[in-house]
């Protein structure tokens, strides 16, 4: 009787703590999931203005009602309209993003692996050095490269887009990938050699599918940046069939040629933004593994 008596109030007693702990957590657990709503909210309002203003007719852009009524798709047939072009800009595009990709990869794994394994003279100089270029904003050598590109004759051609694109994109991507080929343990490539491998062979057959995740992180991140680059496409490009999507939208004229076709401009949005959502919805597992896998190794 003397232990039951004893046991009964210290068991009330901690009730309420238990009670009161779980309502802070659960309080804490409301504000975290609002503060996700309210981001979440404030991120994809813009891109929700544009698909409404995209789908309302052109004569009702000046509607500011939340849902466009009715649904109108005269806007895209106007991008894709005879004369626009923007067919052969989408393409410019993905050949500006897509060389800058390739080629950023290519160079950055090697200078990545350099830096991350060898020994060498002013080694910490050359990575200082590579992560201070992209630092530089891109129009402080604009007026030099144009300079440039015009003496050597590269004026309205690929490469006058892709090499300042890759000046900016290379150092990100080895200072992303020396990050990760360091976290890699040396004994793998010392096993791989022991086994009758070449450090080369050991480099293409062992680490390049270990970095694998990284690399195809930087590759998004790269294309993306490449993909929405702006400046340098206006600046080295004045034929119409050398423009990229971003140059051309800027540059949309109506009917008279002088004013700004709203809804135009919304809908060929659209149809730049939508590629890239839909891949990092479909890749957004592989980014994230990419961004984190180097810290677990």
């Amino acid at each position: 009787m003397t232990t039951a008596t004893t046991t009964a109030p210290t068991t009330t007693a901690r009730h309420p703590k238990k009670k009161k702990g779980v309502e802070q957590l659960g309080g804490r657990r409301w504000l975290s999931t609002l503060g996700i709503i309210l981001i979440v909210v404030y991120c994809l309002a813009p891109f929700y203005w544009m698909v409404a203003s995209a789908l309302r007719q052109p004569n009702d852009q000046a509607d500011n009602s939340f849902f466009p009524s009715p649904l109108s798709f005269e806007n895209f047939a106007a991008v894709f309209g005879p004369g626009v072009g923007f067919g052969r800009n989408l393409l410019n595009s993905v050949i500006v993003a897509g060389v800058t990709t390739l080629l950023t990869l290519i160079f950055g794994t090697f200078a990545a692996y350099t830096l991350a394994r060898l020994n060498f003279r002013f080694k910490n100089l050359v990575a200082g050095i590579i992560i201070a270029t992209a630092m530089f904003p891109s129009v402080s050598i604009v007026v030099p490269l144009l300079k440039l590109f015009t003496d050597i004759g590269w004026i309205n051609t690929y490469q006058a887009m892709i090499l300042p694109s890759l000046s900016f994109a290379l150092p990100l991507a080895v200072w992303t990938l020396a990050t990760f080929f360091r976290q890699m343990p040396k004994e793998l490539e010392e096993a791989a050699m022991v086994d009758g491998l070449t450090r080369g062979q050991a480099f293409r057959k062992v680490i390049i599918p270990l970095a694998a995740p990284g690399m195809f992180t930087t590759a998004i991140i790269t294309f993306i940046a490449a993909w929405n680059e702006f400046i340098f496409a206006l600046s080295m490009v004045n034929e119409k069939t050398m423009k990229t999507a971003t140059v051309a939208i800027s540059q949309f004229t109506g009917i008279s040629g002088f004013d700004s076709p709203f809804g135009t401009k919304m809908a060929a949005g659209v149809v730049v933004t939508v590629p890239l959502v839909i891949v990092v919805l479909i890749f957004q597992r592989r980014i994230i593994a990419g961004l984190t896998a180097g810290g677990v190794k």
